[in-house]
């Protein structure tokens, strides 16, 4: 094998340990019994063992992990799908038609960048109001704001990108306007609804704040719920049981991103290569 070949494996392997330090550090504390944690802080394990998986795997009184992922598992679903269904026909509008491209398009896009916990006191009281408290529409309609101005920023790139002669071939060929955006923009902008999905759907899966505020019992998503395995009854912390939990929690939008990996990053390139 060529030096250099063997340099540039060397950085790669490098970057990704670095990178991926935490997640090997908390699955190798999952794998350790709590005598071993206390005893061995190192990253070797003398007596693996999957107990702090059966742990937060078994359905006590007070911990049902399967219930909160179910709870995160709808309510960032409904995160994520919802900004593209909104987005899609705006992100058309702003490029095909001007509508609000000075002042929409940068005000929604800049509400990203705002702190979201100054927007908790306001939606704990609207929703209060209308009865959303503690459920999962209600926290998954808080989650689709949340996510709509990346999703018009994708999508209206993704539009721009779509040359403006197919659209006026369609016309001319009788297309009116709702079947000009469903049979010709709206598939050509598939890679960019794949996309927009997987980063909204894991931005929706890690929320906390507004997962700690507006739920209690019946919605509460799987980033709050983790907190609950952790300490024990004497006040302490379970190490392991916290890891291992934390590495379940971490599961589906990892397997999503991995699934999905091919896609996202050929929908990231495809601009870039336009001529």
């Amino acid at each position: 094998m060529k030096p250099h070949v063997i340099l540039r494996w060397f950085v790669f392997v490098t970057a990704a340990l670095v990178m991926n330090f935490p997640v090997i550090a908390t699955f190798i504390t999952a794998l350790k019994a709590p005598a071993e944690i206390a005893r061995n802080p190192s990253l070797v394990v003398h007596n693996p063992t999957i107990e702090n998986f059966v742990t937060v795997l078994t359905v006590s009184d007070r911990l049902n992990i399967y219930h909160y992922l179910w709870n995160s598992l709808i309510a960032a679903s409904i995160g994520s799908i919802l900004p593209i269904v909104v987005a899609f026909p705006i992100a058309w509008a702003i490029v095909r038609r001007g509508y609000g491209r000075n002042i929409l398009f940068p005000l929604v896009v800049n509400l990203r960048a705002l702190p979201l916990v100054i927007f908790a006191v306001p939606l704990y009281l609207m929703f209060s109001v209308v009865n959303l408290l503690d459920t999962r529409l209600g926290l998954g309609l808080v989650l689709a704001v949340v996510n709509l101005p990346l999703a018009l920023m994708l999508l209206v790139n993704a539009v721009a990108e779509i040359p403006i002669e197919l659209e006026e071939a369609a016309r001319m060929d009788g297309a009116r306007l709702p079947r000009l955006i469903l049979r010709i923009v709206l598939p050509l902008c598939r890679p960019a609804f794949i996309t927009t999905f997987v980063f909204g759907f894991i931005t929706a899966w890690n929320e906390f704040l507004f997962g700690l505020i507006l739920t209690t019992q019946k919605a509460v998503p799987m980033t709050v719920g983790a907190s609950f395995f952790f300490a024990t009854s004497g006040g302490g912390v379970q190490w392991g049981v916290a890891a291992a939990v934390m590495i379940v929690a971490a599961l589906p939008p990892l397997l999503l991103g991995l699934i999905m990996y091919r896609k996202i990053t050929g929908s990231m390139v495809s601009g870039a290569v336009k001529g």
